[in-house]
């Protein structure tokens, strides 16, 4: 009943759930014969399936050295996230992984359920990534170095200003967004972006995410995980933790709204690296993501859910966002809508009001001044569909196939 229930208040996801059903299905279709091959692209879908998705349409040689980039990457993050490892294990790893992936006997226990899987069977991560070309292999082990020697001086400090908070963001993504633009040069279609166009592109993705995973990273065991600066936290509550209870409801969603501020920052960079791009593959390969991120900011706005549980996007619209991301246009009008329902969502009583609201305006005045907006179908619905009879029946005729056919991939 939820899924028709969903369907039937949100028709217009009929479609891009279905054909983003067929696409997954197609990208199973993709994977390599090889062994070590085969590993890494059913562990990248099973520890990003959205990635997964949105990889499948670059060339194979650029699609495998991101793939094993990507891997290569989870595998440090995963040693960085365990907090059961000793610090004094730790940082010997973050700070030598760079020399690991050459080894393909090397493995380090860590993680659980599919991270464990990964790092427990890393040496298919290893066999794959030295048959990758000589320039791919030298920007993952550059940035890798660079992102675990990051990882390791954040062990031992702590996020204390806002500018703390940007250079961990740029040690585990600004970095990332640097390596994609030297595997895209090392391709061969693309131009090397600039350091700070490329880093602006990680970190609006890893603001939302540390936003949007506020409650896991905080009730983290055997140990939380803390990266809402304390610059920004201490303004509201003497400790991070004390946002998550209900007595703090007011001050929590303030220190959300600060949050999500701060990251509508980058989105400007991110705009103009995105409209540099000239490859069609690796546009949507870039640009799906920040749409993603921009529309969970819209939805973690001045939402004390972010404290309660899980938000994230429904499934639909982002079946909608994958579909539909295919210029610049596209784009601009997602950003425009997005921004537009998180302007709907600010209140003047809010202690950063004029600061969101600037940055807001400067976000819609750039899409407005892309002469695009006129060109693409609006994410926001206005009006609520009307059902006849008829449109329901036939609803459900599809939601009970679907059911059937994930029930018989069950069994």
């Amino acid at each position: 009943m939820g899924i028709l229930r969903a369907i039937l208040k949100h028709p217009e996801d009929i479609y891009p759930l279905l054909r983003l059903k067929v696409e997954a299905r197609y990208a199973e279709k993709l994977i390599p014969s090889q062994p070590h091959w085969a590993f890494c692209y059913i562990m990248l879908h099973k520890v990003s399936r959205s990635f997964s998705l949105v990889i499948k349409q670059l060339p194979v040689e650029l699609r495998d050295a991101i793939c094993i980039f990507y891997l290569v990457l989870r595998a440090l993050d995963t040693v960085e996230d365990d907090t059961s490892v000793a610090t004094e294990v730790k940082v010997p790893i973050l700070m030598s992984f760079h020399r690991h992936v050459y080894d393909r006997e090397w493995h380090f226990s860590c993680g659980t359920k599919d991270y464990k899987v990964l790092m427990d069977q890393f040496h298919h991560v290893s066999t794959a990534f030295l048959e990758l070309g000589k320039h791919y292999k030298e920007a993952i082990e550059d940035i890798t170095m660079r992102m675990g020697a990051g990882m390791a001086k954040f062990i031992y400090k702590e996020v204390e200003t806002i500018d703390d908070y940007d250079e961990y963001c740029h040690h585990v993504a600004g970095l990332v967004g640097l390596g994609l633009s030297k595997l895209f040069h090392a391709s061969g279609k693309e131009d090397v972006a600039s350091d700070s166009l490329c880093n602006s592109m990680g970190l609006f993705l890893q603001k939302t995410n540390i936003i949007r995973d506020y409650l896991e990273d905080i009730n983290d065991v055997p140990k939380c995980r803390m990266f809402w600066p304390r610059q920004i936290w201490s303004k509201y509550i003497d400790k991070l933790e004390d946002l998550k209870y209900e007595g703090n409801s007011v001050k929590a969603v303030q220190c959300l709204n600060e949050m999500v501020t701060n990251a509508l920052s980058h989105v400007e960079d991110c705009l103009t690296f995105l409209s540099t791009l000239r490859d069609p593959a690796i546009f949507r390969f870039c640009a799906i993501p920040q749409v993603m991120a921009i529309g969970t900011l819209a939805k973690c706005y001045n939402n004390i859910e972010v404290f309660r549980g899980v938000v994230k996007m429904r499934r639909g619209l982002t079946a909608q966002v994958i579909n539909r991301t295919r210029n610049m246009a596209d784009v601009y009008g997602a950003f425009f809508d997005f921004s537009c329902i998180l302007k709907s969502k600010v209140e003047y009583k809010d202690p950063h009001v004029a600061k969101t609201l600037k940055r807001l305006e400067v976000i819609l005045r750039t899409c407005k001044n892309s002469g695009t907006l006129n060109k693409r179908k609006s994410f926001v619905i206005k009006s609520g569909p009307n059902y006849n009879s008829t449109f329901v029946v036939v609803l459900v005729v599809i939601v009970a196939i679907l059911l059937g056919y994930q029930s018989g991939n069950r069994t």
